[in-house]
């Protein structure tokens, strides 16, 4: 009796292969955010297709380019949403936006100098094959896990996309380094080609566990006409906002604090390049590193920490919301390379929490059978935010400068922050989870 006791307890810890295969596609589509949205691409548009233009200007592109992706998500997401809770949808839809992201990243490869127009469509197509993907990969959480493992998964799956995001970057930097020299200068833009190729091939090869093992657990029955009935469902979810009080309480806060945190991942690079501290490329690329190096294990201690004590997860958000307060205010007067150096390293430490648990925690407080409706509300709020980020931060660099931008998206993270602790005080006072 006792060995089968402690067997029970073995098997009770084990991840499941839902589980595993879940996580692998963070794994598998944050090469994609790294590589594409952060690191290289960025570099890619500013110093080679862009090179005619001034740093400003190609910065307040990237900015409005974000921006249109992100509204078109924002508009098709509750939708698609809504659609994907019908039995079987949801896998087919997640299958459908990494097919258009993975197409468009390669495609990525074959732009040329100076085709600035086609350079963003193909990227933004790419975004919103990437960002149209997650809103059903990030639902499916509902279907893999339990409520008890919940932050532990969802910080698992940050804290692999990290690690695993790492390997095809260091794959690309080393491309972009090395072959150059073998094949001579002019071969810089191929090299940066190949970074692309090999995040579509990653992303591809490690979401097949998930497209393979991960089922639809929680679903609505399906209907005969299933756009038609998905336009009343998703009416009637906004007509009947009192019964949902929590989730869309969460979103409001969630909208104001997740788009200053998308906003300082999109514009990293762009930043660095525009702020005249003398940091040179391979810096640049090396310091992104650490960044995702650094935030694997802290992803993984959050998420433990928010394992043992649920109860505690806003509490977390917000002190991880105010070190973003700091990064902010910090970043407005960073003048060294060793300045950024310990900017980076702040954002390593909070980010991790900041995604994961936003994500498990409105995962709990939605109706498990409409998890893609409301992964699609989850969606809308971060992809408006996301708008309105990158546009401050794009507007105002071009007609001032980018450091200015940034400290623009301050009181974005300070009305986050009062809208959570409205939310815990709601929470309280409801004895809701």
């Amino acid at each position: 009796m006792p060995n089968k006791i402690k067997s029970a307890k073995i098997k009770k810890r084990n991840l499941t292969k839902e589980e595993i295969s879940w996580i692998f596609y963070d794994w598998a589509n944050s090469s994609y955010i790294l590589i594409v949205v952060t690191a290289v691409f960025p570099i890619f548009f500013k110093k080679i297709i862009a090179s005619g233009i001034s740093d400003n200007i190609s910065s307040a592109y990237l900015g409005y380019t974000s921006t249109i992706y992100a509204l078109i998500i924002a508009l098709l997401s509750p939708i698609f949403g809504t659609i994907a809770d019908y039995k079987g949808y949801k896998k087919k839809f997640l299958a459908f936006f990494w097919f258009i992201g993975i197409l468009f990243t390669l495609l990525l490869t074959i732009v040329q100098k100076s085709n600035i127009n086609l350079c963003l469509i193909i990227f933004m197509l790419s975004s919103i094959g990437y960002a149209g993907a997650n809103i059903f990969y990030d639902s499916f959480i509902t279907d893999i896990t339990d409520e008890k493992k919940v932050h532990w998964i969802s910080s698992l799956g940050f804290a692999f996309g990290y690690l695993g995001s790492s390997v095809p970057y260091i794959i690309s930097i080393t491309a972009i380094k090395f072959l150059p020299k073998l094949f001579g200068e002019e071969f810089i833009e191929n090299s940066i080609r190949i970074s692309f190729l090999i995040t579509a091939l990653w992303w591809f090869v490690f979401s097949i566990p998930l497209l393979k093992n991960v089922k639809q657990k929680y679903f609505i029955a399906k209907s005969l006409n299933p756009i038609k009935d998905s336009f009343l469902r998703l009416f009637n979810t906004l007509k009947e906002i009192k019964k949902y009080k929590f989730a869309f309480l969460f979103l409001l806060s969630y909208f104001l604090y997740i788009d200053g945190v998308d906003t300082i991942i999109k514009m990293a690079v762009p930043y660095a390049l525009d702020i005249n501290i003398r940091l040179d490329v391979n810096s640049l690329l090396l310091i992104l590193l650490v960044i995702q190096l650094i935030a694997f294990p802290f992803a993984i201690i959050f998420g433990y920490f928010a394992k043992k004590n649920p109860d505690k997860i806003i509490f977390i958000l917000i002190f991880s919301i105010f070190i973003y307060i700091f990064i902010v205010i910090f970043a407005f007067y960073i003048k060294t390379i060793a300045h950024f150096w310990i900017l980076s390293i702040m954002v390593a430490f909070s980010q991790g929490a900041v995604q994961s648990l936003s994500r498990s925690y409105y995962s709990l407080i939605i109706p498990k059978e409409k998890s893609a409706e409301f992964f699609g509300f989850y969606n809308i709020f971060g992809k408006f935010a996301a708008i309105l980020g990158p546009f401050i931060v794009g507007i105002i660099s071009y007609y001032k400068n980018i450091r200015f931008g940034v400290i623009a998206i301050l009181p974005l993270f300070i009305a986050g922050i009062f809208m959570l602790l409205f939310q815990l005080k709601n929470k309280i006072s409801s004895k809701k989870p």
